[in-house]
């Protein structure tokens, strides 16, 4: 067989391949979080996210909001060093994120298996 048939033959499994592959995938919400960090932060953001007292006491200042939370929990940066840490029945994580006035923020949440509880947000000094 001559080399631009086997050719041929190649694209042309290769093109149904792809077709199938892309209708068995298309519509899915699938992701690829590979990484811990990506890994973490999509698991707290899939669940319910409550806040405590304290946390609630400082989302009611001026200098941070919940849309700032919820970016800080997709583009933040978690540090393993400081969390995994177990207390009760949940693990803290420490996320370090920014305000939109460019503002470092430390968050700490605790990761329970039903929930995610946002304990405590402190402001990084420059």
């Amino acid at each position: 067989m001559r080399l631009r048939y086997r050719f041929a033959y190649y694209l042309i499994g290769f093109t149904m391949g792809l077709f199938f592959v892309t209708a068995i995938f298309i519509g899915k919400d699938t992701r690829c979080n590979y990484f811990p960090n990506a890994r973490v932060l999509n698991d707290l953001r899939n669940k319910p996210f409550q806040y405590s007292d304290q946390a609630v006491t400082i989302l009611s200042q001026n200098w941070i909001d919940s849309t700032d939370i919820k970016n800080s929990l997709t583009y933040g940066d978690v540090d393993f060093d400081q969390s995994n840490i177990q207390i009760g029945s949940g693990k803290r994580y420490i996320i370090e994120g920014k305000t939109a006035k460019n503002q470092d923020i430390i968050l700490e949440v605790i990761n329970y298996s039903d929930k995610a509880v946002l304990k405590n947000i402190t402001k990084v000094k420059d």
